[in-house]
């Protein structure tokens, strides 16, 4: 397949899908403006293997159509979409240091992530630290958190407070008032410019 064939196939699969080449970029672990530099100006002039592998698996396409050769050419060999786990931990308790190195993958049916509304490419899995949002959430759950920007409304949050990750719930009427489900810990009252919101939580997993 000719180079520019390639990225013009890429461009349409990012269109069809709403993903932005920020968000790829991002999901491939390349800087902000590494896919519009590949589709704009050539550079690189082709896509690496395994990020091309991890894009051809997001959008469910076989490796050829971004520019595999085609003796490396593959049929998408999982029927998920992976989403990455991150060496992170929110606290349901006290704060805990978030990271964002990636150390491993949950895999997702696409059709459940459309039904769901959820881009994966803003979309990462963490895991709980402490018991202040049991029963909703434990000690060891995995959860899967959106972080695009949206409108706040009640639900389950994932947030940094003065430079720690917390999990808890939050009201739009009362957006500095950092709720625990389990009912011994009280209310957080902080400022609400002192909270930052990094995404809502959709699903989680954990042991029975």
């Amino acid at each position: 397949m000719h180079d520019d064939d390639a990225r013009a196939n890429l461009a349409r699969l990012a269109e069809q899908r709403k993903a932005s080449l920020k968000s790829l970029s991002a999901m491939i672990g390349r800087n902000a403006s590494y896919l519009q530099q590949y589709l704009n100006k050539g550079s690189p002039r082709r896509l690496d293997e395994s990020d091309r592998r991890t894009l051809a698996r997001f959008f469910g396409v076989d490796e050829g159509m971004l520019g595999a050769p085609e003796e490396f050419s593959r049929a998408v060999d999982s029927p998920y979409v992976e989403i990455s786990r991150l060496d992170a931990e929110a606290a349901a308790g006290a704060g805990a240091e978030g990271g964002s190195q990636e150390i491993g993958h949950i895999g997702f049916a696409p059709h459940w992530l459309r039904a769901q509304g959820l881009d994966p490419a803003h979309c990462s899995a963490i895991a709980v630290r402490g018991d202040s949002m049991e029963p909703t959430l434990a000690e060891g759950d995995e959860i899967l958190v959106d972080t695009r920007t949206a409108p706040l409304r009640s639900g389950v949050y994932v947030l940094r407070v003065d430079g720690q990750l917390l999990v808890k719930r939050l009201a739009p009427e009362r957006p500095g008032t950092l709720i625990s489900d389990n009912a011994i810990y009280p209310p957080l009252e902080r400022d609400p410019a002192e909270v930052e919101v990094i995404g809502r939580v959709v699903w989680k997993s954990g042991r029975l």
